[in-house]
């Protein structure tokens, strides 16, 4: 089976909606229905689990009638951050599928994932049978940051260029054999490492010394973080519908 653990538990404050930004409605429908109806439709996803804000399950559970999402099987708990949510859906999950089943975790405030995305992290990830991680190369001028801080503070500067073909930009949708993530959050908690690294699962791969397989990404698979980005998914939406009414051709 291919299930897709779709990561609902952001608060979103970046974006300042006064709600999660994967809740926030665009065209009368919420973010996260829009980033769930490509899985939904996908002909090898097999089954949906939504690790959601705990204040928000049942408003995401009303989604499986309201939008007909029959991959909609699951919803649970997320945690404080990326890694908290991957580690409660990857837990959730270990009595429901097998070791070789392949989980594809995505952002559930990225819309715009397609079938061609989805379907090259299937693929990837069964031929090398661990993990396939959306990814693009990188296109612009680039330079290493004196320090951590933003670029908008003004004490902040770059002196050292980095090759940007040496750069693999990495996105969701990230697709595992659910043995191989199992394993891989059991070692990392065992061992302490959970503790010492950005909570993402590909930065713990790294630590762990595992190796990253990439597959199809796009450099138009954003994820809403900002109101510019809203803004920007809002007139796609309308685009797609005006589009689909025969308005423009």
């Amino acid at each position: 089976m291919n299930i897709a653990v779709i990561l609902a538990g952001g608060v979103g404050s970046r974006l300042g909606a006064g709600i999660p930004k994967q809740f926030v409605e665009v065209c009368g429908k919420p973010v996260l229905a829009y980033t769930l109806e490509p899985f939904e439709e996908h002909p090898d996803i097999d089954a949906i689990l939504v690790v959601s804000l705990g204040s928000y399950m049942d408003e995401v559970m009303s989604m499986k009638e309201k939008y007909s999402f029959s991959k909609l099987r699951w919803v649970t708990e997320g945690g404080d951050t990326f890694q908290g949510s991957v580690m409660n859906g990857i837990g959730f999950l270990r009595d429901k599928i097998s070791e070789d089943d392949t989980v594809l975790v995505h952002f559930g405030a990225s819309p715009f994932v397609t079938k061609e995305i989805i379907s090259d992290a299937i693929r990837v990830c069964a031929e090398n049978g661990t993990n396939a991680i959306s990814t693009t190369d990188y296109y612009l001028l680039s330079g290493v940051k004196h320090s951590t801080s933003s670029v908008t503070d003004p004490e902040n500067y770059s002196d050292e260029y980095i090759n940007r073909d040496t750069i693999a930009v990495m996105n969701t949708p990230h697709a595992f054999r659910y043995g191989f993530v199992d394993d891989l959050y059991s070692e990392a908690s065992n061992t302490g490492m959970i503790d010492k690294v950005e909570p993402h699962t590909t930065t713990l791969m790294y630590a762990l010394g595992k190796r990253i397989f990439f597959s199809k990404g796009s450099q138009t698979n954003i994820k809403i973080t900002t109101k510019e980005d809203l803004e920007f998914f809002e007139n796609y939406v309308i685009g797609k519908q005006t589009k689909k009414c025969g308005k423009i051709s």
